[in-house]
């Protein structure tokens, strides 16, 4: 990769997504110990693929000639204070990405690197559909 700034900030990109996947996997824990099978099973679902985006960088950065470097990740929440509370996380979580993905985005415009905004344009569609799916989630279980 030309841009040691853009790797830079491709790198703490995967960590983000792999927080991700650690977070969602912490609210499967809660959800199995509440006995909210469906729940859990829908946000294991959630933490797979957020390993799968961490993957689609990582490969990126590698594809490029980059280099990968992992950082540790943070700990994620225990306990809720409801099923509702985890998935209004969960959005909230879905909105940062999205935010962290835009700053990449306009990051790759001003280093005038084609190849990340091609890759990132897909990431930007995927957060949508993200974003979409949680708050929807979100909103019935706010219902129920």
């Amino acid at each position: 990769m030309k841009s040691k700034k853009l790797l830079n900030a491709l790198n703490e990109q995967v960590k983000h997504e792999l927080d991700s996947a650690y977070t969602y996997l912490s609210m499967v824990a809660y959800f199995e110990e509440q006995n909210l099978p469906g729940m859990a099973r829908w946000m294991m679902l959630q933490s797979q693929e957020e390993v799968e985006h961490a993957m689609k960088i990582f490969n990126f950065i590698n594809d490029r000639g980059g280099r990968v470097v992992l950082d540790g990740l943070e700990k994620p929440p225990e306990t809720f204070k409801s099923p509702l509370d985890a998935f209004e996380k969960a959005l909230k979580q879905e909105e940062k990405i999205s935010g962290l993905i835009h700053k990449l985005y306009k990051l790759a415009l001003e280093e005038e690197d084609y190849p990340t905004q091609v890759m990132l344009q897909w990431f930007i569609d995927e957060q949508v559909e993200e974003e979409k799916n949680v708050g929807d989630a979100a909103a019935q279980v706010e219902r129920a």
